[in-house]
């Protein structure tokens, strides 16, 4: 099992990257959670990653933070999820994001992430709702009442922004724009919806 990678980012896209790690270069398929938090090209990087193999294919996946790959792990216990979905929730909200809506039963906000739909949103209320109930240290900076920071809320709403459907450059200046509008201790949930109503 490989648990790690630990050497130099070579190619990345919004949705994989490239690791050369002693010659060789592993692809490795990620969030976007985590392609806002890589180095630049050329630069160390290290990626906690879960190596998923099926009858056809042996994929790997990273991440940047070991909350993120427990999330992953975790979303996937959930009947009719695969981890190219769960790696696409992951996408749409950051951990402390995706950990309220469950607490809070917010089939709504689960339900807008791409690929999700209001079943599949409800069985992880359902069926998650137990395992993250007792992460209350995360709620604070969900809700945007700890000091996250204004990048850090820009990067994530962009995040979710491209998730649902927006090209990156309008994702960016929707976000800029929603974030002068609201503040900076605006939440991402407020960010991503004075956002998508200000491109309507």
């Amino acid at each position: 099992m490989i648990t790690f990678l630990k050497g130099t980012l070579t190619d990345a896209l919004p949705t994989q990257v490239v690791v050369e790690v002693n010659g060789i270069g592993y692809e490795v398929l990620i969030p976007l959670s985590s392609f806002e938090k890589l180095p630049a090209l050329g630069q160390a990087v290290t990626l906690k990653t879960q190596l998923v193999v099926r009858e056809d294919s042996q994929t790997l996946y990273g991440f940047a933070t070991d909350d993120e790959r427990g999330l992953f792990k975790m979303i996937q216990n959930v009947t009719g999820i695969g981890p190219r979905l769960a790696l696409n929730v992951l996408s749409g909200m950051d951990v402390a994001s995706f950990k309220l809506a469950v607490g809070t039963g917010d089939v709504k906000r689960l339900s807008s992430i791409n690929g999700i739909g209001k079943k599949t949103a409800e069985r992880m209320v359902l069926e998650l709702k137990d395992k993250v109930g007792s992460v209350d240290s995360d709620l604070p900076t969900a809700l945007g009442q700890a000091p996250a920071g204004s990048d850090r809320n820009i990067a994530d709403t962009v995040a979710a922004l491209e998730a649902l459907g927006s090209k990156p450059a309008e994702a960016q200046k929707a976000a800029k724009a929603a974030l002068a509008m609201l503040g900076p201790q605006a939440a991402v949930e407020e960010l991503v919806r004075a956002a998508l109503k200000g491109g309507k």
